[in-house]
């Protein structure tokens, strides 16, 4: 009987996640055509790829980074249709740059339709080597830049009674993942303050839509900060990135993402083993970190000083990123501004 009970669970569990993915391929009746978006972090990756779906649908596009090179080569990308696009280069750990690129944007483009969240920064390695620094830089890319934002866009929406807010989190923002401490705190600090906006935020008619990713393929892992053992960190993490079966396309991603937006969804979590997961830790939370320790050992171990170091992805390359488990990983990074 325990046994038929425990199948019987599973059954619920896959129809209830088979549900929500047909539900995620839903289109709801908000149109891009006309309105004015700001992509944070649109210069490559998962924003540049948000930024060309918002373009074929007639938006006009606003897209910052840090990179003026980057920028240029993603707005003339976005551009070359005839879309109006403006690239605004800034660092968005400076609260001065987060209120100086909405004023700028709502000057030039007109007043703030839409806000994407998504500007995102990835440290990985073992505990023993992550400093405050990881920990401030973290909070400061994925809380205080999207906090700064909202509150920036926040009093034209209400008056107009009108907006989105799409803040891109990650499914590091509802269970921790080893040795992504700094990005999974983050993460968790931004789901809470996105669903805290969402509740107080809907009777102005303003829509916050929550997403937490699972393992996307938009080819971020060479730009990703290394510490610990370099080149073994960046081994795993690259090859788990490329794994099609545990990976979810970029382009398919951020289809899910507009249509979660626009039917005005509180939350989506995007990729079978991330809603599994998130949902597992829902149910035991204790089980489910438990079961992570054991996945930490098999994670490369600290190592000496030279740990502490910091070093990108694409400077701990090594055969096996070169090699045809990292595919996948490879033909994104070219296709997405990546390199």
């Amino acid at each position: 009987m325990k046994n038929r009970n425990n199948w019987l669970a599973v059954a619920g569990a896959g129809a209830l996640l088979a549900a929500a993915t047909l539900w995620s391929n839903r289109r709801g009746s908000y149109t891009l055509e006309g309105r004015v978006v700001l992509i944070t972090g649109g210069s490559r990756g998962l924003g540049l790829i948000l930024a060309r779906q918002a373009v074929a649908e007639g938006a006009k596009v606003a897209i910052c980074a840090r990179d003026t090179d980057e920028l240029e080569r993603a707005r003339q990308e976005l551009a070359s249709g005839g879309a109006e696009v403006l690239a605004l280069s800034r660092n968005l750990m400076e609260p001065a740059d987060v209120r100086t690129l909405v004023a700028e944007v709502q000057q030039k483009l007109g007043p703030i339709d839409v806000l994407v969240n998504n500007a995102g920064i990835i440290t990985g390695g073992p505990l023993d080597h992550m400093e405050l620094r990881e920990y401030e830089e973290s909070m400061d890319t994925h809380f205080w830049a999207p906090l700064h934002a909202m509150q920036a866009v926040l009093p034209d929406m209400r008056r107009r009674r009108e907006g989105r807010i799409i803040n891109i989190a990650s499914v590091g923002g509802k269970v921790a993942v080893p040795h992504l401490a700094p990005y999974s705190a983050s993460k968790f600090a931004l789901v809470g303050l996105s669903e805290g906006f969402r509740s107080e935020l809907l009777q102005y008619g303003i829509q916050v839509t929550t997403v937490c990713p699972g393992l996307l393929r938009t080819g971020s892992p060479r730009n990703a900060i290394i510490k610990g053992q370099h080149v073994k960190e960046y081994a795993w993490f690259t090859i788990a990135d490329s794994l099609p079966a545990f990976t979810v396309s970029a382009e398919s991603a951020a289809r899910q993402i507009w249509n979660a937006s626009r039917r005005g969804d509180a939350e989506i979590i995007i990729g079978l083993p991330a809603k599994l997961l998130s949902a597992i830790h829902g149910l035991a939370p204790g089980t489910t970190a438990d079961m992570l320790s054991w996945v930490n050992r098999t994670l490369p171990a600290p190592t000496g000083k030279e740990g502490d170091a910091r070093r990108y992805g694409h400077e701990s390359e090594s055969p096996i990123t070169q090699s045809w488990l990292t595919t996948l990983t490879r033909k994104a990074e070219k296709k997405n501004n990546q390199v």
